[in-house]
């Protein structure tokens, strides 16, 4: 019996051992490329879907420290950070498309972390290999710095490969082995709400994102306000409150028209976008007019979330997920106390012709 274990042990061994070279050897003809991303578990998935990357791998770099664990990195003091190592085949995918897709997934211009992860291990950077791939990131870097995207400065830095050290095997492909953990951590860290307000100019378009002149809404005084809403609206859009689910007056509803907000009239949402999410609320997976939208970031009970107001009203509408169905993948879960809702009959009537012709 115990000559078998050893022969099963040692076969084993061999198996890995041979995969490991047989890996080694499939990368020839690839080029290598490191980008540091804040949590490199959501660093991963967006490189590995690329036609021509073969290999994603996720551990620390930059540092001085040998052989870094994951606590020692966390901890902070090594000078390393969290960051993927990437094999690519340059015939298939450009370094060009590397930095495209690295500029899409963080903030670069917080010098302290990334999003929820906070201190030196978190931080981005680009570590070239070779005097083009320097060329290139700097170019791009100074491309994106100019065209206006952001209100700061970008602070990602260009540097030198250094030694690249393989994280623990838990880390590889967490989003594959854990799903679940994944999903909640990474809309939780705040990265998807950031990276869709930044990069919304090419998010699927609202439905009459440039087909017409904005009209100028405005918030009545508190006063009108107060005599205007009733006890409920009032909570809702003045304090930030939230209406009890499935007890709602437009939950259900499946009239065709728009809903606006109820203190400006500003135009907010399409019956042609509403869908049962099984919530008790109305839901939404896109809005009207993405103008009229202003999002915010919502730390109340312990959790990062979207809060969604309007723009001209600053009315608390509700939360924006992404847990919703195609094409967006967005779910804009509303109260109905923020809303009043026009029926389609009624769009010439009431000043909002511009949308009768979603219903013609």
């Amino acid at each position: 019996m115990r000559n078998i274990l050893i022969y099963i042990l040692m076969a084993g061994l061999g198996v890995l051992l041979m995969t490991s070279a047989m890996q080694a050897e499939d990368r020839s003809g690839y080029e290598r490329a490191v980008f540091a991303g804040g949590c490199f578990w959501c660093m991963e998935p967006p490189f590995e879907k690329l036609d021509g990357v073969g290999d994603v791998i996720s551990g620390y770099t930059g540092g001085h420290k040998d052989n870094p664990t994951y606590k020692e990195v966390s901890r902070g003091g090594t000078g390393h950070l969290e960051a993927v190592e990437i094999y690519y085949d340059p015939k298939k995918v450009t370094y060009e498309k590397l930095l495209e897709v690295f500029w899409r997934q963080v903030d670069p211009t917080d010098p302290g972390g990334q999003f929820v992860d906070r201190g030196e291990s978190y931080e981005t950077a680009i570590f070239y290999v070779g005097e083009t791939q320097k060329a290139l990131a700097e170019e791009s870097k100074k491309a994106l710095d100019a065209s206006g995207r952001y209100d700061k400065p970008i602070v990602t830095p260009i540097v030198e490969a250094k030694t690249f050290y393989r994280a623990e095997e838990y880390h590889q492909d967490y989003y594959k082995k854990n799903p679940l953990r994944y999903k909640f951590y990474r809309f939780n860290s705040g990265r998807d709400q950031f990276l869709k307000r930044i990069w919304d100019k090419e998010a699927p378009a609202s439905r009459m994102e440039g087909q017409m002149e904005q009209k100028k809404y405005s918030k009545p005084s508190v006063e009108e306000i107060k005599r205007t809403l009733t006890a409920m609206q009032f909570k809702v859009t003045q304090k930030d409150g939230t209406e009890p689910a499935f007890n709602n007056e437009y939950w259900d509803l499946k009239q065709e028209g728009i809903y606006v907000d109820i203190t400006s009239g500003e135009p907010l949402f399409s019956s042609k976008d509403k869908y049962k999410s099984g919530t008790g609320w109305p839901s939404f997976t896109r809005t009207l007019v993405a103008d009229n939208i202003v999002e915010r970031s919502d730390r109340k009970f312990l959790m990062q979330r979207t809060e969604v107001r309007s723009k001209n009203g600053d009315s608390h509408l509700g939360h924006l997920f992404t847990d919703g169905p195609k094409p967006t993948g967005l779910r804009y879960c509303m109260n109905s106390a923020s809303l009043r809702f026009v029926p389609a009959a009624d769009l010439e009537k009431e000043g909002y012709g511009e949308f009768a012709k979603l219903f013609n």
